[in-house]
């Protein structure tokens, strides 16, 4: 199958929304953004064996590929309206392809992102997705908003997903339900968008957590000028307070 049959066959999406004026199958993207927004992009790469275990099923990896960069979104409180995607396959697998796209799509019509344009090249599994959305002038969660006083808080549960991990490494044994569990967590992974945005207005700084509660925790202090996360004592050392808490 040809570059362009591929495409034609499971990327050219429909129907496209208002927003969209150009889309899959020229030179690039035309898109109109609404009045007063501004843009929020992103962009993400998962490589087979390093972001998901080789096993991984397609729809997963479809499916979680997009949802890690819907979080990327969510975590400035941002609209999604559009990606882009680029896919290295060792080879063309018509199954895979389409059980792949199936689970990028399922996701992409829950949060109402759509797909505009991409490549496709031989090589190595590699996925690389852009994701655009929108938000009021603003009013984008920062890093760097974190004052003193503030409450860390973090939504859903921590962990679940290494623990899948370990399971699937058989480095973990769990009972059948709770393993289950955990490497669906593993797999299909929630992007927080409605809560990003409920967030706009309340949350002083958002981040999504990608390696971990201590180390973007870590980001955050370090770019609001608050001091940085000791991971060996588990402490948090504020400068301006000169005591540890």
């Amino acid at each position: 199958m040809s570059e362009f049959s591929l495409i034609r066959e499971h990327f050219l999406w429909q129907p496209q929304p208002e927003s969209v004026r150009v889309s899959v199958g020229d030179d690039a993207a035309v898109l109109t953004l609404p009045a007063n927004k501004e843009l929020v992009v992103s962009v993400d790469t998962s490589n087979a064996g390093v972001h998901f275990p080789l096993e991984t099923p397609p729809h997963a990896i479809g499916y979680k590929a997009l949802a890690v960069n819907l979080s990327d979104l969510a975590a400035m409180g941002a609209e999604p309206a559009w990606f882009t995607l680029a896919l290295s396959l060792p080879a063309v697998d018509q199954e895979w392809v389409a059980e792949f796209t199936r689970g990028m799509r399922e996701l992409a019509e829950q949060h109402g992102i759509f797909l505009i344009g991409g490549d496709t090249t031989r090589g190595a599994l590699s996925i690389t997705i852009q994701v655009m959305g929108w938000i009021p002038p603003g009013r984008a969660l920062l890093r760097s908003g974190a004052r003193h006083g503030d409450w860390v808080c973090v939504s859903g549960t921590l962990g679940d997903a290494a623990a899948g991990l370990a399971i699937v490494q058989q480095r973990l044994v769990l009972p059948t339900a709770a393993a289950a569990f955990c490497v669906q967590r593993l797999n299909y992974p929630t992007p927080r968008v409605a809560l990003g945005q409920c967030l706009r207005g309340l949350a002083s700084a958002c981040m999504d957590i990608s390696d971990g509660l201590l180390a973007d925790l870590g980001h955050i202090l370090t770019a609001s000028g608050w001091g940085r996360v000791c991971s060996t004592r588990r402490f948090l050392f504020q400068p301006h307070c000169n005591h540890w808490r």
